[in-house]
C-alpha cells in the first residue's frame, strides 16, 4: 500500500508492527525539527560557503543565525542509499538499503531498522514529509502525514506547509521537507538567471563552454530550492514557532557531475551542512560529522536516550558547542550501487590529512549512472578526446586500483595516489586497520573481500 495512502490507524498499526525500539527510551525535551534535504548540492555552491555567485538567501540566513559545518559527509554518494542512512542512523551496507529503491533497481530496507521518523513518533512527534522520498519499505520510513503541494516549486511546497507551523495540537513536529532541485535536468524556473561566463568551475570539471552552460543551469537550480527554504524560515518565524524549532539543512550527495556524484572524492562526499538550534549561538563547526550522526543527534535533541543504541551514528549535540573537535576527526563512508547495474563496491576512511579508498571492484571498468554518462560535460570530454578531466586523467577515472591513498594536505584534489609508494607504507597498512575494524564494527559483509578478493 503507498504510504501516501495510510489511515491514521493504518500509519499506528505499521509502527507498532514493524519498528520496535532495541532498548527503552526517555523524554527530557522537545522542540520542533525541519530537516530540509535537497537534490544533488555540493559543498561550495552556497554563499554562506564562498561562493560569490549562486543567490542562496534561504541558507545564508539559516548560517547566520546557525552552526555552519565545515566538514559533513554523506556516507555514500547515491540519493536512495544515503537517505536510508540519514533517516535510519545506519551505514547503507548493514540496513540493506544499498541503492535505488525505485524501478527495476528494487533495493528497499530491512524491516526490523528503526527509523527517524518512527522513533519521533513513539515519543510524541507528529511527524510530517512532504517531496522526494526515495526509500523503502514505507512500513519502515513510516511518516503520519504526508503533504502534497498544489505546484511543483520549492517555494509552492513550502507553503503548503504553512498548516504544520500553525498547529495547536500540543505536540512538537518532525517535519521532512525534500526537494527535487538541483537534481538532473536542472530545473530553473523562478530563479535569477546565472550566464555561463559567470560560474565558477571547480577544479574535478573541465573548463569546456559545455561546463559552463551546465553549470550554470545547475546554479540556478540550486537557487531554486533555496527559495522554498527562504520561505520555510519565513513561516516559522511568522508563526511563532522558530524560536523552539531545530532547522537542518543538508544535500544527500555530491553535484549530479562525472567525479562528484556516485564517488567517494570528496566533491562527492562532502557538503553543505548547516543546522540552526535556538539554544545555540551562530558560529562554524569543524568536526567531521557524517550523515549517519544525524538521527542520534536529532534524537538526542529532541530528549530521545537510547539505552540499548542501534545506530552507526553518534550524537554530536555537544560537539557543536565545544572548541575542540577532539573525538570527530575521522569518518567512514560506504558505497555499494547507485543504479543496480552500477555494482562498484567502496570503503572509505578519512581523517583530517589522509584518505583511503578500497576499490572493491578494482577489476571493473568505473561505472555510469545514465544521467551522467549522458552530461553535456562529459560528452564534451570525449568527443575532443582529452587525456583529462579535470585535473584527473580519464584513464584513472575509469580504471582504479584497489587502494588509492591521498595527502589531502598536500593533494587536495585526490590526484596523486600513494597507495604504492613505499615512503607510505605504514600510512597505508594504518589506514587499511581502520578500515577493517569499521566494518567489523558495523556488521559489513563485504568485510570477506579481504580474504577472498
Amino acid at each position: 500500500m503507498p504510504d501516501s495512502h495510510f489511515t491514521r490507524r493504518e500509519f499506528l498499526q505499521t509502527i507498532s508492527a514493524s519498528a520496535i525500539l532495541a532498548g527503552k527510551f526517555t523524554i527530557r525535551q522537545q522542540p520542533n525539527i525541519v530537516m530540509v534535504v535537497v537534490d544533488d548540492q555540493g559543498t561550495n555552491d552556497a554563499g554562506c560557503y564562498g561562493n560569490p555567485v549562486i543567490k542562496t538567501p534561504g541558507l545564508d540566513l539559516l548560517a547566520e543565525h546557525g552552526t555552519r559545518f565545515t566538514h559533513g559527509f554523506c556516507t555514500t554518494a547515491s540519493c536512495s542509499a544515503s537517505r536510508s542512512v540519514i533517516l535510519s542512523g545506519l551505514y547503507n551496507h548493514a540496513n540493506g538499503q544499498y541503492g535505488h529503491m525505485h524501478g527495476f533497481h528494487h533495493f528497499k530496507t530491512f524491516d526490523h531498522v528503526q527509523s527517524l521518523p518512527t522513533l519521533l513518533h513513539r515519543a510524541g512527534y507528529r511527524t510530517v514529509r512532504t517531496g522526494k522520498y526515495h526509500v523503502a519499505p514505507p512500513s519502515v520510513y513510516a511518516f503520519e502525514e504526508e503533504i502534497t503541494a498544489s505546484g511543483t516549486s520549492p517555494m509552492e511546497r513550502a507553503e503548503a506547509c504553512s498548516s504544520v507551523f500553525d498547529q495547536e495540537e500540543g505536540r512538537p513536529f518532525f517535519l521532512y521537507f525534500c526537494t527535487s532541485e538541483p537534481h538532473r535536468p536542472f530545473v530553473r524556473g523562478g530563479s535569477d538567471p546565472v550566464s555561463p561566463d559567470d560560474v565558477l568551475v571547480p577544479d574535478y570539471l573541465p573548463d569546456l563552454p559545455e561546463t559552463r552552460r551546465e553549470l550554470a543551469r545547475y546554479y540556478m537550480s540550486v537557487q531554486r530550492a533555496d527559495r522554498g527554504l527562504l520561505r520555510l524560515i519565513e513561516l516559522l518565524q511568522s508563526s511563532g514557532k522558530w524560536e523552539n524549532t531545530v532547522v537542518v539543512f543538508i544535500s544527500d550527495n555530491g553535484v549530479a557531475f562525472p567525479g562528484a556524484k556516485t564517488t567517494l572524492y570528496d566533491p562527492g562526499m562532502r557538503l553543505p551542512c548547516v543546522i540552526r538550534r535556538p539554544d545555540v549561538a551562530p558560529g562554524v563547526c569543524d568536526a567531521m560529522v557524517t550523515w549517519a550522526d544525524l538521527s542520534p543527534t536529532l534524537l538526542d535533541l529532541a530528549g530521545v536516550s537510547l539505552e540499548a543504541p542501534a545506530m552507526h551514528g553518534r550524537s554530536f549535540r555537544n560537539a557543536m558547542t565545544q572548541s575542540s573537535t577532539e573525538g570527530w576527526n575521522e569518518v567512514f563512508a560506504s558505497h555499494t550501487f547507485h543504479e543496480v547495474t552500477m555494482y562498484y563496491p567502496m570503503r572509505v576512511v578519512r581523517g583530517r590529512r589522509y584518505k583511503l579508498i578500497w576499490n572493491i571492484a578494482h577489476g571493473l571498468p568505473y561505472p555510469f549512472a545514465t544521467d551522467l554518462w549522458a552530461s553535456e560535460t562529459w560528452q564534451g570530454t570525449l568527443s575532443r578526446g582529452l587525456t583529462h578531466y579535470g585535473k584527473r586523467p580519464v584513464k584513472d577515472y575509469l580504471e582504479r586500483p584497489r587502494f588509492e591513498l591521498y595527502d589531502l594536505v598536500d593533494d587536495p584534489h585526490e590526484i596523486h595516489n600513494l597507495a604504492g609508494d613505499p615512503a607510505h607504507l605504514t600510512i597505508l597498512e594504518d589506514y587499511q586497520n581502520r578500515l577493517r575494524a569499521y566494518q567489523q564494527r558495523t556488521g559489513d559483509p563485504w568485510i570477506l573481500k579481504w580474504e577472498y578478493e
